[in-house]
Protein backbone atom coordinates (compact mmCIF):
# COMPACT_ATOMS: atom_id res chain seq x y z
CA UNK A 1 0.00 0.00 0.00
CA UNK A 2 2.87 2.17 0.95
CA UNK A 3 4.67 1.83 -2.30
CA UNK A 4 1.48 2.42 -4.37
CA UNK A 5 0.72 5.22 -2.46
CA UNK A 6 3.82 6.84 -3.09
CA UNK A 7 3.80 6.12 -7.04
CA UNK A 8 0.80 7.39 -7.14
CA UNK A 9 1.19 10.47 -5.00
CA UNK A 10 4.11 11.65 -7.31
CA UNK A 11 2.66 10.82 -10.91
CA UNK A 12 -0.29 12.86 -9.71
CA UNK A 13 1.51 15.72 -8.23
CA UNK A 14 3.72 15.70 -11.36
CA UNK A 15 0.67 16.20 -13.97
CA UNK A 16 -0.84 18.51 -11.84
CA UNK A 17 2.21 20.38 -11.43
CA UNK A 18 2.66 20.39 -15.47
CA UNK A 19 -0.83 21.89 -16.04
CA UNK A 20 -0.46 24.04 -13.56
CA UNK A 21 2.89 25.41 -14.49
CA UNK A 22 1.46 25.89 -17.87
CA UNK A 23 -1.82 27.38 -17.07
CA UNK A 24 -0.99 29.49 -14.03
CA UNK A 25 1.83 31.08 -16.00
CA UNK A 26 -0.50 32.30 -18.68
CA UNK A 27 -3.17 33.34 -16.34
CA UNK A 28 -0.47 34.76 -13.93
CA UNK A 29 1.04 37.07 -17.14
CA UNK A 30 -2.68 37.73 -18.01
CA UNK A 31 -3.88 39.00 -14.89
CA UNK A 32 -0.33 41.07 -14.24
CA UNK A 33 -0.69 42.55 -18.00
CA UNK A 34 -4.10 42.61 -18.70
CA UNK A 35 -7.00 45.14 -18.58
CA UNK A 36 -9.93 43.41 -19.52
CA UNK A 37 -13.38 43.40 -18.20
CA UNK A 38 -14.25 40.70 -15.49
CA UNK A 39 -10.33 41.04 -14.25
CA UNK A 40 -11.21 41.34 -10.21
CA UNK A 41 -13.68 38.53 -11.08
CA UNK A 42 -11.23 36.04 -12.75
CA UNK A 43 -8.87 36.67 -10.25
CA UNK A 44 -11.42 36.22 -7.07
CA UNK A 45 -12.23 32.57 -9.23
CA UNK A 46 -8.55 31.43 -9.48
CA UNK A 47 -8.13 32.42 -5.85
CA UNK A 48 -10.73 31.35 -4.50
CA UNK A 49 -9.70 27.10 -4.05
CA UNK A 50 -6.65 28.73 -1.90
CA UNK A 51 -9.55 29.79 0.44
CA UNK A 52 -12.07 27.77 0.54
CA UNK A 53 -11.95 24.50 2.44
CA UNK A 54 -10.69 21.35 -0.08
CA UNK A 55 -13.87 19.37 0.36
CA UNK A 56 -16.21 22.43 -0.47
CA UNK A 57 -13.93 22.68 -3.49
CA UNK A 58 -13.84 18.99 -4.35
CA UNK A 59 -17.95 19.32 -4.23
CA UNK A 60 -17.40 22.00 -6.78
CA UNK A 61 -15.30 19.45 -8.88
CA UNK A 62 -18.23 16.81 -8.42
CA UNK A 63 -21.08 19.14 -9.90
CA UNK A 64 -18.49 20.33 -12.79
CA UNK A 65 -16.55 17.32 -14.00
CA UNK A 66 -18.55 14.56 -11.72
CA UNK A 67 -20.02 11.56 -14.04
CA UNK A 68 -23.57 13.85 -14.25
CA UNK A 69 -21.76 17.04 -13.66
CA UNK A 70 -21.88 20.40 -16.12
CA UNK A 71 -19.42 19.20 -18.34
CA UNK A 72 -18.54 15.73 -16.76
CA UNK A 73 -21.75 14.52 -18.41
CA UNK A 74 -21.37 15.37 -21.48
CA UNK A 75 -17.68 14.03 -21.67
CA UNK A 76 -19.02 10.66 -20.25
CA UNK A 77 -21.41 10.57 -22.83
CA UNK A 78 -18.88 11.17 -25.42
CA UNK A 79 -16.38 9.08 -24.27
CA UNK A 80 -17.35 6.90 -21.32
CA UNK A 81 -14.46 8.69 -19.65
CA UNK A 82 -15.34 10.24 -16.14
CA UNK A 83 -12.79 12.13 -13.68
CA UNK A 84 -14.68 10.62 -10.39
CA UNK A 85 -12.87 7.52 -9.18
CA UNK A 86 -10.20 8.09 -10.96
CA UNK A 87 -6.43 8.77 -10.65
CA UNK A 88 -6.86 11.37 -13.36
CA UNK A 89 -9.72 12.88 -10.89
CA UNK A 90 -6.82 12.90 -8.27
CA UNK A 91 -4.60 14.65 -10.78
CA UNK A 92 -7.41 17.15 -11.61
CA UNK A 93 -7.81 18.29 -7.47
CA UNK A 94 -4.49 18.54 -6.95
CA UNK A 95 -4.02 20.86 -9.68
CA UNK A 96 -7.34 22.79 -9.47
CA UNK A 97 -5.87 23.70 -5.39
CA UNK A 98 -2.61 24.00 -6.64
CA UNK A 99 -3.21 26.51 -9.51
CA UNK A 100 -4.02 29.96 -7.19
CA UNK A 101 -0.52 29.29 -5.54
CA UNK A 102 0.77 29.58 -9.17
CA UNK A 103 -1.40 32.08 -9.97
CA UNK A 104 0.12 34.73 -7.58
CA UNK A 105 3.80 33.62 -8.35
CA UNK A 106 3.43 34.27 -11.77
CA UNK A 107 1.70 37.62 -11.16
CA UNK A 108 3.97 38.82 -8.78
CA UNK A 109 7.02 37.82 -11.24
CA UNK A 110 5.30 39.09 -14.27
CA UNK A 111 4.66 42.32 -12.45
CA UNK A 112 8.82 42.85 -11.13
CA UNK A 113 10.03 42.31 -14.56
CA UNK A 114 11.44 46.22 -15.75
CA UNK A 115 8.91 47.50 -18.27
CA UNK A 116 11.96 49.39 -19.94
CA UNK A 117 13.79 46.34 -20.49
CA UNK A 118 11.01 45.29 -22.72
CA UNK A 119 10.39 48.46 -24.69
CA UNK A 120 14.37 48.16 -25.42
CA UNK A 121 13.88 44.89 -26.56
CA UNK A 122 11.37 46.36 -29.16
CA UNK A 123 13.74 49.34 -30.23
CA UNK A 124 16.17 46.87 -30.88
CA UNK A 125 13.95 44.99 -33.52
CA UNK A 126 12.22 41.67 -31.32
CA UNK A 127 8.86 41.23 -31.13
CA UNK A 128 6.57 40.84 -28.55
CA UNK A 129 7.38 36.80 -28.83
CA UNK A 130 10.92 37.15 -28.62
CA UNK A 131 11.10 39.48 -26.37
CA UNK A 132 8.36 37.57 -23.94
CA UNK A 133 10.83 34.27 -24.53
CA UNK A 134 14.16 35.84 -24.26
CA UNK A 135 13.52 39.13 -21.61
CA UNK A 136 10.42 38.83 -20.03
CA UNK A 137 10.25 34.79 -19.22
CA UNK A 138 14.38 34.99 -18.04
CA UNK A 139 13.79 37.93 -15.71
CA UNK A 140 10.53 36.46 -13.95
CA UNK A 141 12.38 32.83 -13.65
CA UNK A 142 13.15 32.74 -10.20
CA UNK A 143 9.29 33.24 -9.18
CA UNK A 144 8.19 31.12 -11.62
CA UNK A 145 10.25 28.05 -10.23
CA UNK A 146 9.11 28.81 -7.01
CA UNK A 147 5.56 28.64 -7.45
CA UNK A 148 6.06 25.45 -9.09
CA UNK A 149 8.04 23.92 -6.57
CA UNK A 150 5.09 24.87 -4.09
CA UNK A 151 2.64 24.00 -6.40
CA UNK A 152 4.02 20.55 -6.27
CA UNK A 153 4.15 21.02 -2.36
CA UNK A 154 0.80 21.18 -2.38
CA UNK A 155 -0.14 18.53 -4.94
CA UNK A 156 1.36 16.30 -3.27
CA UNK A 157 -0.19 17.18 -0.04
CA UNK A 158 -3.66 17.36 -1.34
CA UNK A 159 -6.34 15.75 1.06
CA UNK A 160 -10.02 16.88 1.10
CA UNK A 161 -10.67 17.59 -2.75
CA UNK A 162 -9.08 14.61 -3.82
CA UNK A 163 -11.24 12.27 -1.57
CA UNK A 164 -14.36 14.32 -3.00
CA UNK A 165 -13.63 13.69 -6.37
CA UNK A 166 -11.64 10.24 -6.77
CA UNK A 167 -12.22 8.55 -3.60
CA UNK A 168 -10.10 6.74 -1.63
CA UNK A 169 -9.27 3.38 -3.74
CA UNK A 170 -5.92 1.78 -2.35
CA UNK A 171 -4.00 1.25 -5.85
CA UNK A 172 -6.19 3.36 -7.82
CA UNK A 173 -6.88 6.65 -6.22
CA UNK A 174 -5.25 6.74 -2.73
CA UNK A 175 -2.62 9.11 -2.35
CA UNK A 176 -0.24 9.33 0.75
CA UNK A 177 -2.33 11.55 2.24
CA UNK A 178 -5.36 9.20 2.12
CA UNK A 179 -2.70 6.37 3.05
CA UNK A 180 -1.95 8.12 6.22
CA UNK A 181 -5.70 8.80 6.99
CA UNK A 182 -6.68 5.03 6.43
CA UNK A 183 -3.58 3.77 8.04
CA UNK A 184 -4.78 6.44 11.32
CA UNK A 185 -8.35 4.84 10.98
CA UNK A 186 -7.55 1.60 11.04
CA UNK A 187 -4.97 0.91 13.66
CA UNK A 188 -2.25 0.85 11.48
CA UNK A 189 -0.29 2.81 13.49
CA UNK A 190 3.27 2.11 11.94
CA UNK A 191 2.13 2.89 8.41
CA UNK A 192 0.63 6.26 9.32
CA UNK A 193 4.15 7.47 11.01
CA UNK A 194 6.07 5.95 8.22
CA UNK A 195 4.03 7.49 5.72
CA UNK A 196 3.98 10.62 7.44
CA UNK A 197 7.48 10.63 7.62
CA UNK A 198 7.96 10.64 4.31
CA UNK A 199 5.66 13.31 3.45
CA UNK A 200 7.40 15.53 5.51
CA UNK A 201 10.49 14.98 4.75
CA UNK A 202 9.29 15.56 0.82
CA UNK A 203 7.70 18.86 2.32
CA UNK A 204 10.87 19.84 4.04
CA UNK A 205 13.03 18.83 0.74
CA UNK A 206 10.67 21.46 -1.05
CA UNK A 207 11.20 24.14 1.42
CA UNK A 208 14.98 24.09 0.75
CA UNK A 209 14.39 24.75 -2.96
CA UNK A 210 11.99 26.83 -2.59
CA UNK A 211 14.25 28.98 -0.74
CA UNK A 212 17.54 28.12 -2.87
CA UNK A 213 15.68 28.84 -5.65
CA UNK A 214 14.85 32.92 -4.53
CA UNK A 215 18.48 33.21 -3.94
CA UNK A 216 20.32 35.78 -5.82
CA UNK A 217 22.88 34.35 -8.64
CA UNK A 218 26.80 35.08 -7.89
CA UNK A 219 28.16 36.73 -10.39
Amino acid sequence: MMLDALQLSLLVSILATIGVGIAGTALGLLLARGQFPGRTVLDLLLTLPMILPPTVTGYYLILLVGRRGLLGGYIYDWTGFTFAFAWQGAALAAGVVSLPIMVRAAKAAFRDVPVDLEQASYVLGKNKFSTFLHVTLPLARQGLISGLILSFARAIGEFGATLMLAGNIPGRTQTMPLAIYEAFTTGQDTMAQTLAILLTVLSAAVIVLTERSLQPRQG
